[in-house]
């Protein structure tokens, strides 16, 4: 019996490889692959790993945005193994780090002047070997399909780890919310192979026939997409809503009317960012899709309307209702069940859920945790994510439960500042409120707006007559732009390393 990771990823893609296999899979900056292209380089990539005695089942895979580097996941999944990405831009010793951790021997690296010793795919040429792209290992569903490496609290990266089941149940779930991919489209990945939704977004695209258009490194990145929606008529995508909020200004020039489908993740997506998204993609379906990297990807989604009202919360889309493979639950401080519309904890179970950390049984302790719903016992995952039920069923993000703070005795929503300073500027501007604690030791607030310096008088005002007294931030700082770390979020941590 087939793999479910074989019936959604393997089946499919190898099979659009022989269908579709002098359309273009792959547009990296400009230079068109066919799928017969990249089926050559997969086979290559495989033979190589076969020469090596397939003693290693994890890989490290140096990621570069050229052909060899996405042929090497999807060879490195029909040799029965699993993918580490490593970034080039990031500092060696971070990676070396990673490669000690995962304990493998086996890099796979693109280019000739490569830091590791590694194999290199750009010197495997393909000799025969179309049965390779019709077979592969048997491999079972609880194998590892990739390991993430992101930041950890102690300053070492913690691994999270995908299972190929965890991988299929997304896709599971992804077609079920309705959005159709075929071979005649033309999807776009902004974002870095370090970060889950990139796994959706060449996968969705390269199972499916369609054609994959990268963002190299070091452009422009909101200039570079822009770009290849207008010229290159783009239909389908994933972006995070900080790339649009700098393609804001530009939105009147910008002819989207291609783009069919676009799915804004990420962070938090405001509502009046899509308003106007919405006019300049006049024929796009947009959704919002939530999701923590322990959930593979994504775990709820909310589609928007354009007739009728869209839900919010400060000024937040909802983040909808859970995707078919998950299971969602709201918890209190205290570890119950929450009723009504009270607000707690965003708890997820389900085959997306990933088993844990990679040898890590600390975090696996408390971000994992057993409990019986409903008669059946489950196995959730601690979002961390602080959220209420809608009565129409839908999830009302409200931010992070360490992005509250406690000032006076009182529990204070980040999230409402931000609101209220984003109305005071018409929404036209973004803030970022938060919490630090002063010489003293108290909480204090601080508030970063992204607006040209002025006189900060008149938006406490505003704000004073809004929030009781506690909840007005101490400290204003003005910025030309936020910063952004790797997943394109706003850098919050080197937001508050400038608080003085």
């Amino acid at each position: 019996m087939e793999s479910r990771f074989s019936s959604f990823i393997l089946t499919p893609f190898t099979q659009g490889l022989r269908d579709y296999a002098q359309r273009a899979a792959l547009n990296i900056s400009g230079t068109v692959y066919t799928y017969h292209q990249l089926a050559c380089r997969v086979v290559a990539i495989r033979q190589g790993l076969q020469q090596l005695g397939g003693k290693d089942k994890i890989a490290a895979l140096a990621i570069h945005d050229d052909i060899d580097t996405y042929a090497a996941i999807f060879a490195l999944w029909m040799e029965g193994m699993a993918y580490v990405p490593l970034h080039p831009n990031q500092p060696l010793e971070r990676n070396q780090g990673i490669v000690s951790q995962v304990g493998t021997e086996l890099i796979l690296d693109s280019v000739d002047n490569s830091p590791y010793q590694a194999l290199n795919t750009h010197e495997l040429k393909e000799v025969g070997g179309d049965e390779m792209l019709v077979s592969w290992v048997p491999t079972d569903d609880d194998q590892l399909a990739y390991i993430l490496f992101t930041s950890g609290s102690t300053g070492v990266p913690k691994g999270v780890t995908i299972s190929r089941r965890n991988v299929a149940a997304f896709m599971d779930s992804f077609w079920q919310t309705g959005i159709h991919i075929d071979h005649t489209d033309r999807c776009l990945q902004a974002f870095d192979l370090t970060f889950d939704v990139s796994v959706q977004s060449f996968l969705v695209a390269l199972t499916r026939g369609a054609s994959l258009y990268t963002v190299p490194y070091g452009m422009v990145k909101y200039l570079y997409v822009a770009q290849l929606i207008q010229d290159e008529g783009i239909t389908f995508g994933a972006m995070a809503p900080s790339m649009l909020t700098y393609l804001r200004p530009y939105f009147d020039e910008l002819d989207a009317s291609t783009l069919r489908a676009c799915i804004l993740t990420a962070e938090a997506c405001p509502t009046d960012l899509m308003e106007d998204w919405f006019r300049c993609a006049s024929n796009t379906d947009i959704y919002d899709f939530y999701g923590p990297t322990e959930a593979t990807i994504y775990c709820t989604y909310y589609k928007l309307s354009r007739q009728a009202h869209n839900l919010s919360e400060n000024g937040i889309i909802s983040i909808g209702k859970p995707l078919a493979n998950i299971h969602a639950i709201i918890l209190a401080e205290d570890g119950s069940l929450v009723t009504g519309q009270d607000k707690g904890e965003l708890c997820v179970s389900g085959d997306q859920v990933t088993q844990g950390y990679w040898n890590n049984a600390v975090k696996n302790a408390e971000a994992f945790f057993e409990k019986e719903v409903d008669g059946t016992l489950r196995r959730y995952y601690h979002t961390g994510d602080l959220c209420y039920r809608h009565s129409s069923g839908n999830i009302m993000y409200c931010g992070r439960i360490d992005q509250q703070a406690k000032i006076q005795g009182f529990r204070v929503e980040l999230g409402e500042i931000e609101y209220h300073a984003r109305e005071f500027f018409e929404r036209k501007h973004r803030a970022v409120a938060i919490a630090f604690q002063n010489a003293s030791a108290l909480t204090e607030i601080a508030l970063f707006v992204e607006h040209p310096e002025e006189d900060p008088a008149s938006l406490l005002a505003y704000l004073r007559s809004k929030l009781p007294g506690y909840m007005v931030p101490t400290r204003i700082y003005y910025c030309d732009s936020f910063p952004l770390n790797a997943s394109d979020k706003i850098n919050r941590t080197q937001l508050k390393s400038e608080i003085q």
